[in-house]
C-alpha cells in the first residue's frame, strides 16, 4: 500500500462548512496536533509545518482508509516523508538567508511546559542543535527520542532498514549529546532569571545584566534581511549586556512582557503595540548562556495565539 498515491484535494486546516466527516477525516483531525508537532520539530518552521500537513492530508485523503491498521503510524509516516522532502529544500534556502537563522517561535499552551521532555525538545536551544543534524538523522532522532516510535516504524518512515535506523539513531544521539545544553532547566528557574533580565533591561542597569549573563553568553538575532538585527553571533557578557541595555532607549513606545514561547518563559517586545521581537533565553547554572532574538516579521505570526503541541494524539486537541 502506497500513501503517495493520487489523492483528492483537501485541507490540513479547519474543514469547510458542510464537509462530510468520515472516518478518514476524523482520524486526521484527531492526530493533527501530533502531526504538526512532528513536522515542526523536524523543520523549525510553523509555516512549513502547516504546508506539510496540507500535503499529508492530500495523500491521506487518497488512501484506502479501511485497509489502514495503525492510523497514527501511517499518518506519521506520511508526515515524516513530506517533512524530509521539505527539510532538504529548506537547507538550500538557509544557505542564502541573511544573517543568523532562528526557528520560528511559537506561543505555547501551559501544558507544553508541564511535559518537560516535550518542552526541552521544542526549545530554541534544542531546535538549533537539531539544525546540525542531517535531514535523516533529524527525522530518526525526533521520531525515536521525542515520540518514542519503534525502530520498524521509523524505518518505514525514512525508507531505511531497521539496522540502518539503529545506527543513525546512535550517531544522532551522540551528536546531540555533545552539543545540547548540559542540563534541562525547569521553566520556573528560567522564569526567575528572565524576570531579573527584564528588570535590568527596563532600567538600563548594565551591572545587573552582567550579573545574570554567563561570561561566554551568545546572542543570536534573526532579522532575515527584512529588519535590522545583529548580523553575526555576539559573544561575551559585556558586549551582550551593552546591546540588551539599549532596548530601554525606546521609552514609553516599548513594552516588554513575559510569555510562554516554545515551552519556556520568554519575552515579547512590542513597539507602539506591534510585536517587534521575541526574546527567548537558555539558562544554565542560574546564568543566561543563550539569547535568541527573533525580529523577522515573517516569523512572528505564531506569537499572537497559542499553538497546541503534543507527543500523543489522545492528549492533544487539534491546533488552531
Amino acid at each position: 500500500m502506497d500513501e503517495r498515491g493520487e489523492g483528492s484535494s483537501g485541507t490540513a486546516g479547519p474543514l469547510p462548512p458542510g464537509t462530510r466527516i468520515d472516518g478518514a477525516t476524523e482520524a486526521f483531525v484527531a492526530h493533527r496536533g501530533l502531526l504538526f508537532t512532528v513536522a515542526y520539530e523536524m523543520l523549525g518552521s510553523a509555516a512549513d509545518a502547516e504546508d506539510v500537513l496540507q500535503e499529508t492530508w492530500m495523500r491521506w485523503a487518497g488512501v484506502a482508509f479501511d485497509t489502514v491498521q495503525d492510523q497514527r503510524a501511517y499518518l506519521v509516516r506520511i508526515t515524516t516523508r513530506q517533512a524530509l522532502s521539505r527539510l532538504r529544500t529548506l537547507r538550500r534556502r538557509k544557505e542564502s538567508y541573511v544573517g543568523p537563522w532562528l526557528p520560528e517561535p511559537l506561543l505555547t499552551t501551559p501544558d507544553v511546559a508541564e511535559d518537560i521532555e516535550l518542552a526541552d525538545s521544542v526549545s530554541m536551544a534544542m531546535l538549533l542543535v537539531l539544525e546540525t543534524l542531517t535531514p535523516t538523522e533529524r527525522a530518526v532522532f525526533v521520531l525515536r527520542e521525542v515520540f518514542d516510535l519503534e525502530y520498524d516504524e521509523i524505518a518505514e518512515a525514512v525508507d531505511k532498514s531497521q539496522a540502518a535506523v539503529r545506527q543513525i539513531a546512535h550517531r544522532a544521539r551522540a551528536h546531540v549529546a555533545a552539543r545540547r545544553p548540559r542540563e534541562v532547566v525547569s521553566p520556573a528557574e528560567t522564569r526567575e532569571v528572565l524576570e531579573a533580565f527584564q528588570q535590568a533591561v527596563e532600567t538600563g542597569d548594565l551591572q545587573s545584566l552582567l550579573d545574570i549573563l554567563a561570561p561566554d553568553v551568545v546572542l543570536l538575532g534573526d532579522g532575515g534581511g527584512v529588519v535590522q538585527a545583529v548580523p553575526a553571533p555576539v559573544v561575551g557578557a559585556r558586549r551582550v549586556a551593552e546591546l540588551a541595555a539599549g532596548l530601554g532607549r525606546f521609552g514609553a513606545a516599548a513594552s516588554l512582557r513575559p510569555a510562554q514561547v516554545n515551552g519556556y518563559p520568554a519575552l515579547i517586545l512590542r513597539l507602539d503595540g506591534e510585536i517587534d521581537t521575541v526574546v527567548a533565553v537558555h539558562v544554565d547554572d542560574g546564568l543566561i548562556t543563550g539569547l535568541y532574538a527573533v525580529r523577522n516579521p515573517v516569523k512572528l505570526s505564531r506569537v499572537e495565539q497559542a499553538t497546541t503541541l503534543c507527543r500523543y494524539a489522545l492528549r492533544c486537541s487539534p491546533t488552531a
